[in-house]
């Protein structure tokens, strides 16, 4: 990994939604709030917390699948969003280098084409095939690529296992030669014998096509296993970031922490020793969110300082940030 140059920047991102509250009312429900993070050309930045999160919101909003409410995003130095500036460039150009692997494959992949004609349709969106011939060698490249067989490509998507499917989602994504990909829970819905394969392979393309991952996921030791950095979220925003080993040896936030405690270990002795931290109550809304810090209705620290100030993202070791009233000197 280089951590020379910044490939992804993102400054005060925000997603709202409007829902019906009523017959002539609406709310926003505020699923990404304020969240600002670098990603290097190179690593592998890990994205976890609990379903509903924004999590996979936050993905979709960095590739502009969905349409920032406010913020900015830079990718290799070119700003693609500017709220301030009304800066929304066309993105197409930019689907070359970013491109995402969506954690349902059989919801992604249309099952009225054939593992060939998905693959291809981003060879043909992005011209980047002279001849029916070059498409064909393209595609069953990609295709071994993935460890699937030439044969597949005049399949459709029914007629795969879970896990070839997620193969044809990935083969798909590499289609266009991208730079940065968004994982999006891709093995979430694999058995877990085919997860490792999966991660392994992701592994693998990374290191041979020097790729960018932002990998998405809910279990923190997977993405502990492959990351180089960790974020946490927590109802819309980043309430910790750090180096992979920093944040899961060493957790700032008591919402990490809870996570941590979760991981089972392998062996019994530590796993009898350790204090499971068990939250009550349920995640807030997005609708509502609790003011102050969003965490403060299931944390067992609150403050009334908590339950008043929304604290800031503040780095407390070289490299380590955390979103947290309790680690403020003083």
């Amino acid at each position: 990994m280089s951590q020379e140059k910044v490939l992804l920047e993102i400054e005060n991102l925000r997603k709202y939604f409007s829902v019906k509250a009523g017959v002539f009312k609406k709310k926003r429900v505020q699923a990404v709030e304020s969240v600002s993070f670098s990603i290097f050309k190179g690593e592998t930045l890990g994205l976890v917390g609990e379903s509903g999160c924004g999590k996979t919101t936050l993905g979709r909003t960095i590739i502009r699948l969905y349409e920032p409410t406010s913020g900015r995003i830079v990718y290799d130095g070119t700003p693609i969003y500017d709220s301030e500036k009304n800066i929304a460039v066309d993105m197409l150009p930019f689907r070359r280098k970013m491109q995402i692997i969506f954690q349902d494959p059989s919801a992604s992949l249309d099952p009225r084409m054939t593992v060939g004609e998905i693959i291809g349709e981003a060879l043909d969106i992005h011209k980047l095939c002279s001849g029916s011939q070059e498409r064909r060698d393209r595609i069953n490249e990609l295709l071994d690529e993935v460890g699937l067989n030439t044969e597949h490509a005049n399949r459709f998507p029914h007629e795969f296992s879970g896990g070839q499917q997620q193969r044809v989602g990935i083969a798909r994504a590499l289609a266009v030669e991208p730079e940065f990909i968004v994982c999006d829970e891709p093995i979430s819905a694999l058995d877990v014998s085919i997860q490792s394969q999966v991660v392994n392979m992701l592994e693998d393309l990374q290191a041979e096509k020097n790729l960018t991952y932002l990998f998405i996921a809910h279990d923190i030791s997977v993405v502990r296993h492959i990351s180089n950095r960790i974020g946490v979220m927590y109802l819309g925003q980043m309430v910790e970031l750090g180096e992979s080993y920093e944040v899961c040896s060493r957790p700032m936030h008591p919402y990490t922490q809870t996570l941590l405690s979760a991981v089972p270990l392998p062996d019994p002795v530590k796993s009898r020793a350790r204090q499971r931290i068990l939250l009550e109550g349920d995640i807030p809304s997005p609708v509502d969110p609790p003011s102050g810090c969003r965490f403060h209705t299931r944390c067992p620290y609150a403050t009334d300082r908590c339950r008043q100030e929304q604290p800031r993202l503040k780095e407390h070791i070289s490299g380590h940030y955390a979103a947290c009233h309790l680690l403020d000197k003083g």
